[in-house]
């Protein structure tokens, strides 16, 4: 099923503002406020009923083995439907998060680092909702901690608290996570890597390739703030590096046209990466609706074919879990 709207044309759609999404200080309430907004806006839209199910379903018919009715649809429709070969379907999902230095910066009342862990955070509320298993790696110069993917009791809260943790770590390392992630999953599984992919990307390219050839898919967050985008300052000032602790004095106003044009050519060499690998790119500025990059996640799965397909028409399937 294809959809050609963007998140923000949804009819009755009433995103959250992210400043004030950022003001509510648990995590796990955040996630929970999007993943919520998010399907009541689609409720309201052309897409009611859409379902977005890692696994394929079919109407029961008498015969059929009733181990497999998902209790949860027949409890919310009334209507009785087979979830199919669910152990070779269910998702496994690898969640990558850049927790250095560089992410604590923010000029609208929250940093990049805040508004990553609550798009991780979303990601893998909205997965453990849908009964997938979700499972997380922070890093840094190196990576700091990792979580397993899992569906369990207690293993999102585990999650949330890893996501809250600072982002302190000196320098960005993209290829460590990747090298470790390659070598730790067997199983094909969807890696999402969210940082603000302000380092060399030189060697990105073969370590992405290295994740593909396992089978694994890949999707690229990028996090940037407005003002990094635009230089977005008026007054001359002095500088620090936040990873290096380099300091430079510089005028904004002579500097922007520059400052711009190498940043658009950075961001372009990442997205053209993503491009040419067949990967995901969603390049996501940190005053925009969350509710707009799980839509973007979602929408770009179903271009890929992965079993997002209304599971019925006329229900509230969206809620099935």
């Amino acid at each position: 099923m294809a959809v050609a709207q963007t998140a923000a044309s949804l009819p009755s759609a009433k995103f959250i503002d992210a400043q004030a999404l950022m003001s509510i200080r648990s995590l796990e309430l955040r996630a929970r406020a999007v993943v919520e907004g998010f399907w009541s806006g689609m409720h309201r839209s052309p897409y009611h009923g859409f379902s977005v199910e890692f696994t394929e379903y079919r109407q029961y018919t008498p015969g059929d083995d009733p181990r497999y009715l998902d209790w949860r649809v027949v409890a919310r429709s009334d209507r009785y439907f087979i979830k199919k070969y669910e152990d070779e379907t269910n998702l496994r999902c690898h969640l990558l998060v850049d927790q250095s230095r560089s992410m604590n910066y923010g000029s609208r009342g929250h940093t990049k680092a805040a508004y990553a862990a609550t798009l991780a955070a979303t990601l893998a509320y909205f997965l453990h909702m849908q009964g997938d298993a979700t499972g997380l790696m922070t890093f840094d110069e190196k990576v700091r901690e990792y979580l397993p993917a899992r569906h369990r009791a207690g293993h999102l809260r585990q999650l949330m608290h890893a996501l809250e943790r600072p982002a302190e770590g000196l320098t960005t390392d993209l290829s460590a996570p990747l090298e470790r992630i390659s070598a730790l999953i067997r199983r094909r599984a969807l890696v999402a890597l969210v940082s603000d992919f302000l380092a060399p990307i030189d060697q990105l390219e073969r370590k992405l390739v290295a994740l593909g050839a396992c089978g694994h898919e890949v999707s690229v967050f990028q996090v940037l703030d407005p003002a990094e985008r635009t230089l977005g300052l008026e007054q001359p000032a002095v500088f620090e590096d936040a990873e290096t602790g380099r300091t430079l004095y510089l005028d904004p106003a002579s500097a922007r046209a520059a400052y711009v044009k190498k940043l658009d050519e950075h961001c372009e060499a990442l997205r053209a990466m993503c491009r040419k690998l067949g990967i995901s790119y969603h390049l996501l500025p940190t005053d925009q609706p969350l509710e707009t990059a799980l839509f973007g996640f979602l929408q770009d799965r179903m271009k890929r074919g992965r079993q997002f397909r209304p599971a019925f028409r006329g229900s509230n399937a969206g809620g099935a879990a």
